[in-house]
């Protein structure tokens, strides 16, 4: 990737250099949809990167970072300051359920009624109300979390009405891992029919997030409809390099 042999993959500079891409590209695909790119959010993905990492995107003005893993967030995130939004975006263990609600605002990786029961159940003892994303294997793929099927998601929302504490915000997805930019369109296309039925239903007044797209795909979900993409290679290099 351009400027890793300069900058550091996770380094502040590395992170200065690409950022600046990374937006024209967001606004161009955009544009090329006949959309405004202010409607579409960029969340800097810290996974496998440090704090210092983190503190770098914070103070270059993203308000929006994702993690994968809640053990990892606990550690990285302990007491940086500045304004912005924590999402976890990985797979939720209904055991780390207590510890996410401390650190996340939203958890978008809700793929199973029993997962959205058991923080509400934590909710519940606070007051507190937490946003959600449903997850949607739109790929197939066996290896990918997220509800299997359309059904499968659309049979949890009943009891999202019941639940007071969460807030259902929208739909999420990760794109097949391929060339194929058909599949890929495919993919991105399923979850925004999707998520245009669940608003047109009504029960939901706040649902407006469609999270989908990363570093290979991103300019291809937002002319897709995507409203917040999810990057990390192309805005802090490849995890694991020095």
């Amino acid at each position: 990737m351009v400027g890793e042999a300069v900058f550091g993959a996770g380094s502040r500079e590395f992170l200065q250099a690409a950022l600046p891409g990374v937006r024209e590209r967001i606004q161009q695909a955009a544009r090329r949809a006949g959309r405004d790119p202010s409607e579409v959010r960029l969340m800097a993905v810290t996974k496998g990167f440090p704090r210092e990492t983190a503190e770098a995107a914070v103070e270059a003005g993203i308000t929006l970072l994702g993690e994968n893993r809640v053990q990892e967030a606990e550690l990285k995130y302990a007491e940086i300051t500045g304004r912005f939004e924590l999402h976890l975006i990985g797979h939720l263990q209904r055991n780390k359920a207590r510890t996410a609600l401390g650190l996340f605002s939203c958890i978008q990786s809700i793929d199973k009624t029993e997962t959205a029961a058991a923080l509400e159940s934590r909710l519940s003892e606070t007051g507190r109300t937490v946003d959600i994303l449903l997850e949607l294997n739109a790929s197939g793929e066996p290896s990918k979390s997220g509800f299997r099927s359309r059904d499968e998601l659309l049979s949890v929302l009943d009891a999202l009405e019941r639940f007071h504490h969460l807030r259902l915000r929208g739909l999420m997805t990760v794109g097949p891992l391929t060339e194929d930019s058909t599949a890929v369109r495919r993919c991105f296309a399923t979850l925004r029919q999707l998520f245009q039925e669940i608003r047109a239903g009504g029960s939901f007044q706040s649902f407006d997030i469609l999270s989908m797209g990363m570093s290979g795909d991103f300019e291809a979900a937002i002319e897709e409809g995507s409203t917040l993409v999810r990057i990390g290679t192309a805005l802090l290099g490849h995890r694991g390099r020095a």
